[in-house]
């Protein structure tokens, strides 16, 4: 008698404060899954608020898995990230359940669900180019990139210094540009599902807003100085993340608390922004609406139609 086929992978993609959490949670019931996260910064320890990270006693019981497992001043790399991730995955269906990824990090996704392998790295070049990035700053190495390797200076916001040094330590090491290192659309495993929340520009700008002051007044500014306290501004990884970045400004008398907030919203949006132009060049994503009463049954049923 053969064993039962693998569950599907579902993963839940879209932009920031579109309502990924919502449905990963309401699917994850229906599917009998389990969810994994997918985006980086929920990764650390201390990182809630400025994340919008699932409180435990509200994820109804559903476990979850890859968060809280670094301090903030460990670094994460995006192949550290995948090898945790689809073994989650593996035991996950081991057990006869559904992984229900989901997080705003696309790049993380794809390289869970996509044929991704990943070039090497070399310590000297890397450290060359990060004294670099220290003496002349991020959007001066994004130019350089610009120059280089248009299409992945696209992907990299100019003011992520950590991906600009990758994608010009990648352009150094192969003399292939980054973006041809970046992961084809092809899944690993052919039963697999994207499902994009479909949401209007307006819409998920009001939502973004209202999200960044619940932050604010949930209590970000005392996070960001607690994280501090731990390292959070030598993180080569942590200390990026759109909120903590900008309030570290503000407790060092760079800005008022309003420009703080602000500023988190600009970002924000604009992250938003290219994570709904990363996911609308794959065709391969089933869209539902964010305020669609059937989207969880049409989900639902995506996800069945694999079998």
């Amino acid at each position: 008698m053969s064993s039962p086929a693998p569950r599907p992978i579902v993963a839940i993609v879209g932009a920031t404060a579109a309502g990924k959490t919502g449905l990963s949670l309401d699917l994850a019931e229906r599917l009998d899954g389990e969810i994994v996260n997918t985006d980086a910064m929920q990764v650390y320890r201390g990182m809630d608020i400025g994340t919008a990270k699932m409180p435990e006693a509200d994820r109804r019981g559903i476990p979850h898995h890859l968060l809280d497992l670094l301090d903030v001043t460990e670094p994460l790399t995006v192949a550290e990230f995948q090898t945790w991730a689809r073994t989650a995955v593996a035991e996950i269906r081991g057990r006869g359940r559904t992984p229900v990824l989901v997080g705003g990090s696309a790049l993380y996704t794809r390289a869970v669900l996509d044929r991704f392998e990943f070039p090497g790295t070399d310590p000297e070049v890397r450290r060359e180019l990060e004294a670099e990035l220290g003496e002349v700053g991020a959007p001066t190495l994004h130019r350089r990139l610009v120059e280089a390797d248009p299409e992945a200076a696209a992907r990299i916001l100019p003011d992520n210094g950590r991906r600009v040094v990758r994608a010009l330590e990648v352009l150094r090491i192969t003399g292939r540009p980054f973006s041809a290192t970046l992961p084809k659309r092809e899944y690993l495993d052919p039963v697999s599902l994207q499902i994009g929340i479909d949401i209007d520009r307006p819409t998920l700008d009001r939502r973004i807003e209202q999200r960044v002051r619940w932050m604010f007044d949930a209590g970000l500014v005392d996070e960001a100085r607690r994280l501090l306290d731990l390292g959070l501004a030598h993180g080569r990884t942590a200390r990026t993340a759109i909120g903590y970045r900008e309030v570290t400004a503000y407790l060092a008398g760079e800005s008022t608390l309003d420009e703080a907030l602000e500023a988190t919203v600009t970002a924000t949006r604009r992250f938003s922004r290219r994570q709904d132009s990363w996911f609308r060049k794959d065709p391969r994503v089933v869209w539902v609406g964010w305020d669609d009463p059937d989207r969880i049954a049409r989900a639902q049923e995506a996800v069945e139609a694999l079998d």
